[in-house]
């Protein structure tokens, strides 16, 4: 069965899919260092990378993400990385297919790090070979679907869409991140939400959502009824564990899995079709939405 058709198939039966939680929180509970980087625990400490695979998978995520968010060649080379992209990608989806049993793997990629001309360095070309090169390795180590996620700019989420498309036959999703100000939910590069739907719908992803961004869950239900205004495709919704506090000179992410959970049951209402966790969010808190998930759509039957 393709990628594909068992999204469908698991969509049609389950009506709301869980996606896991973050990664970044959970590596540095296992010891990242500000100084390391996260994607070359692939190769370092793959150990932990597939422990944090396999925890999601224990909560019953349906969707489990990859070690890969900034396994792009220019993010690496800042870091001073030298070693091989594709493999550092290949090896990352396969960390997480090891153990992710009947889950689906969705390869994540992040931004660059870098801006488009004439704010930056680079034009679309250099972007899109920049993307090639981290598809082809999430390709073969073969995910299932790749997420774009966490973009602000909306020519960079284009660039990496026609990069998994010309050199994929993946499920492809985008995911923006939305911060509140005082004239609604805009990305850092001032894209409205009805904007970036609308940009991307144009390349025919497979899968629409938002992700992290300075917002509450609160404001994922308000973006989420956005979005359905634009488009019939699944909403992939992924929320950070509130906003960031300083405690301790440790940022730390206050909500509870009980209290992220309050709001499923709205969030669901809105029109997400995916539903997960960005930062501090933990494998309670995907393990207490499955269950609130499931306790939704029973409720629904009994009804």
């Amino acid at each position: 069965m393709s990628p594909m058709n068992k999204l469908q198939r698991l969509l049609k039966k389950k009506k709301v899919l869980v996606a896991d939680g973050a990664w970044g929180t959970e590596l540095i509970k296992r010891g990242l260092a500000v100084s390391d980087v996260p994607e070359v625990w692939n190769l370092e400490n793959p150990f932990f990378v597939k422990e944090i695979a396999k925890s999601y998978r224990d909560a019953d995520a349906d969707i489990i993400l990859t070690n890969t968010f900034g396994a792009n060649r220019l993010k690496l080379n800042r870091t001073g990385f030298k070693g091989d992209v594709k493999e550092i990608n290949r090896i990352g989806v396969e960390l997480s297919k090891e153990e992710a049993g009947s889950s689906l793997v969705f390869a994540s990629i992040g931004p660059t790090g870098e801006l488009l001309k004439p704010l930056g360095n680079f034009n679309e070309a250099d972007f899109i070979e920049v993307f090639t090169q981290q598809v082809k390795g999430l390709v073969e180590g073969k995910a299932d679907g790749v997420i774009i996620e966490t973009m602000s700019d909306v020519k960079e989420a284009l660039c990496a869409l026609e990069a998994v498309k010309k050199n994929s036959s993946l499920l492809v999703g985008v995911s923006f991140s939305f911060n509140k100000g005082h004239k609604g939910f805009a990305t850092m590069m001032g894209l409205s939400v009805e904007q970036a739907v609308k940009a991307v719908l144009e390349k025919k992803p497979d899968i629409i959502g938002a992700n992290c961004g300075s917002v509450t869950i609160e404001d994922m239900i308000d973006i989420t009824r956005i979005m359905k205004k634009f488009t019939s495709l699944p909403l992939w919704i992924k929320s950070n564990a509130g906003l960031p506090l300083i405690k301790d000179k440790k940022t730390i992410y206050p909500q509870t899995p009980e209290e992220i959970t309050s709001f499923i049951p709205d969030l669901i209402e809105a029109g997400a079709k995916i539903i997960g966790g960005c930062c501090g969010t933990t494998p309670e808190h995907i393990k207490k939405i499955r269950e609130k998930v499931d306790q939704y759509f029973e409720n629904s039957r009994r009804k």
